[in-house]
């Protein structure tokens, strides 16, 4: 085959340094308008989807197979709290927490999980931040406590 035919999708989440509250929902609107002017379809990453609460954020993301999962969390992180800071939406140095959890969407899956990240304040009026980060993982077959132990899934 002489060419290359990709639909990769993944949904990103992180939150702020050590989890605190910082992001308000002038923030969370100005962060998806800037996430999606930064990142537009066609690109090497495309921001389909963001949206956060005041502790993280959900990405809904469609990228080239050159670009991993790490260089993209890592350039939109970078970027973004870099964007933040240069705009003084907050008082303090603003920052986001090590890490990242990443989870392929297949294609039939988007826009449930479209849905799911429209929904986040909703959502976190009925369930916290880790209770959900628990759910998810534990939908993706991830044992927390193996991972705290250095242990990676094969």
């Amino acid at each position: 085959m002489s060419h290359t035919y990709s639909n990769i999708w993944m949904h990103y989440i992180w939150s702020t340094k050590n989890h605190v509250p910082i992001i308000s929902k002038t923030l969370i609107h100005c962060l998806i308008e800037h996430y999606k002017a930064k990142y537009p379809k066609g690109g090497d990453i495309y921001v389909d989807t963001a949206n956060g609460v005041s502790d993280h954020f959900h990405l809904l993301v469609g990228q080239e197979p050159l670009m991993s999962a790490s260089k993209v969390a890592n350039q939109i992180k970078g970027e973004s709290s870099h964007w933040i800071n240069s705009n003084d939406f907050i008082p303090d140095k603003f920052a986001w927490q090590e890490g990242f959890s990443v989870f392929s969407v297949s294609y039939s899956q988007i826009q449930k999980i479209r849905n799911y990240t429209y929904k986040q304040e909703e959502h976190h009026r009925n369930i916290t931040f880790d209770e959900e980060y628990k759910k998810l993982l534990k939908a993706n077959d991830i044992d927390l406590d193996e991972y705290k132990k250095g242990r990676k899934r094969p």
